[in-house]
């Protein structure tokens, strides 16, 4: 029997796409919990039967990628900058963003696969072959620096070379003589915030967003009134004491979760730390106010870092401009998703500024930020939130299991983001009790339409 010249051809090569005729027709969801966080998990569909992973960031919804969908079935899912284009202006900061850039780290990952390059091949290829990564580390309940320092030393024996911790005034709630604050306030926080203050190693509470509880967790730092008195900055300090005295000072180590305390407290914080040789505090001012990082940058000498609320590499740039920040923290689920992070780093590159990249997601979101990372000339190290979580690895099939190896991963070359597979088995062991669907059907979202325009 005769065979054509396809039949030939398909013997030996690869014919399952036609990366100029894929169009994208369907896009459903699925809402992991767990892990360590409420990560809502994205498939894009296509013609020829490539599906594309992507994930919304943590603690988001779904609902920010399904009202795209309409504007993007049928368009061929390879023109990744011009789909991204579209669907920008819809996009916010937090998790606002988490639906622009889901749907773009999927894009990547089917144009990955139809071409069938690696994610950083297509950012314009990869400046190292492994990814450091840092490791968030929590003691629960009421404790001490050094167990603290047991707890981060322990990181270290895992082959971390690059550890954070929390560190906030929850500590010195019921602490006499540590805060001051409007009578009856830090009453509140204890009855309202407890579960937003004690949610670092789960999934944030849905009834934060709820009534008096969404009031007092959404007060801005510098609108509490919360101030510490000299007791409690002793006693953050001696915390940041004994966990140096228990891991040393040769190793990084970063700062998270101050508290939503006055800028001045920040100041007469940090200017006791510098002694410690902080890699960086986290997040001690709401990211948009300009002028608040830049006088606290200005008034002592520990790295001040921000971003994994920040939405579009551009919006980084007065922060950058006014030498506010040593250090950038873009979320890949915030900020656009690879392109966009990639445009940070190169902004980063012209004004002098580190760049470490914020996860606390999936596999999906992982293998993102260290394709992304690889593609990067200059970045420290990729977060990592789920060292704890014994199944989180499985999540993913045909990604390195162990991902982590002494502090790295290794960047790999399979397309896209170099997923075979998600382990629907175990998906559905940890799909959230709030929404138990899994990749249902999402044709209610296939006509949402408005005219997008943005200019007359």
């Amino acid at each position: 029997m005769n065979k054509t010249i396809t039949e030939h051809i398909s013997e030996n090569v690869n014919l399952c796409s036609n990366p100029s005729e894929l169009k994208i027709t369907d896009i459903r969801v699925a809402n992991l919990n767990g892990a360590p966080k409420h990560c809502p998990l994205i498939k894009i569909y296509t013609n020829q039967g490539l599906v594309g992973y992507g994930e919304l960031r943590d603690a988001s919804s779904a609902t920010y990628a399904l009202m795209l969908k309409s504007r993007l079935i049928g368009e061929n899912p390879c023109n990744v900058d011009k789909l991204f284009r579209r669907i920008k202006q819809f996009g916010g900061p937090s998790r606002q963003g988490g639906g622009v850039s889901g749907i773009e780290i999927a894009l990547w990952d089917l144009a990955g696969k139809a071409w069938g390059v690696p994610l950083w091949q297509m950012l314009g290829g990869k400046f190292r072959d492994k990814v450091r990564v840092y490791c968030d580390t929590d003691v629960e309940g009421k404790h001490t620096g050094h167990d603290m320092g047991l707890a981060l030393k322990k990181r270290m024996e895992q082959g971390f070379t690059f550890l954070k911790m929390d560190l906030g005034i929850e500590m010195l709630l019921d602490e006499e003589g540590t805060l001051n604050a409007p009578a009856g306030f830090l009453e509140d926080i204890k009855k309202y915030s407890m579960k937003a203050i004690n949610h670092q190693a789960g999934s944030i509470d849905r009834s934060l967003m709820l009534g008096k509880n969404y009031e007092i967790f959404t007060i801005p730092h510098y609108a509490t009134g919360i101030h510490v008195t000299e007791k409690g900055l002793d006693m953050l300090e001696g915390y940041v004491r004994e966990v140096r005295e228990v891991i040393g000072y040769e190793i990084p180590l970063a700062i998270d979760h101050l508290g939503h305390i006055a800028i001045e407290d920040c100041i007469r914080f940090l200017r006791r730390l510098e002694k410690y040789n902080i890699a960086w505090v986290e997040d001690i001012t709401p990211w948009h106010l300009t002028h608040h990082y830049e006088r606290v940058a200005h008034s002592c000498a520990v790295p001040i870092c921000t971003g994994e609320d920040i939405y579009l590499a551009e919006s980084f740039e007065p922060l950058l401009q006014c030498g506010g920040v040593s250090v950038v923290q873009p979320d890949l689920l915030t900020i656009g998703g690879a392109l966009e992070t990639k445009k940070l780093g190169d902004m980063c590159e012209r004004y002098g500024v580190a760049m470490a990249i914020h996860m606390a997601e999936s596999p999906i979101a992982c293998m993102a930020a260290i394709h992304t990372a690889a593609a990067l000339q200059n970045v420290l190290a990729v977060e990592y939130h789920s060292i704890d979580i014994p199944w989180w690895n499985d999540l993913a099939l045909g990604i390195d299991n162990p991902l982590f190896r002494d502090g790295f991963v290794k960047v790999p070359d399979k397309p896209g983001l170099s997923i075979e597979a998600l382990n629907e088995e175990l998906i559905a062991e940890h799909i959230h009790k709030d929404y138990p669907g899994m990749w249902e059907p999402t044709d209610e979202w296939n006509n949402e339409w408005a005219n997008d325009r943005e200019w007359s």
